[in-house]
């Protein structure tokens, strides 16, 4: 299992529409939390091992409706 977070900045206005969105529509969303800074969302998912980060993060998130650009993070291990 691989672990990314993607940073959403949405179209202003509709950040929360979006967040609705990527959990709602796309399986492999874990969690999405509003932030603050130069992004308003951080998504959370989880993806098969071998699964290809950038067609996810293309397919997948750039297109949910209101998506305006993102920023992958690939986390390798987390620590309890």
């Amino acid at each position: 299992m691989q672990t990314i977070f993607v940073m959403v900045k949405s179209e202003l206005g509709r950040a929360y529409e979006v967040a609705d969105a990527a959990v709602q529509s796309v399986d492999q969303v874990s969690e999405v939390h509003s932030i603050s800074g130069q992004y308003d969302l951080l998504i959370k998912c989880y993806l098969a091992d071998g699964a290809d980060i950038g067609h996810f993060v293309t397919e997948k998130i750039q297109r949910l409706p209101g998506v305006r650009d993102t920023f992958t993070l690939i986390a390798f291990k987390a620590f309890s």
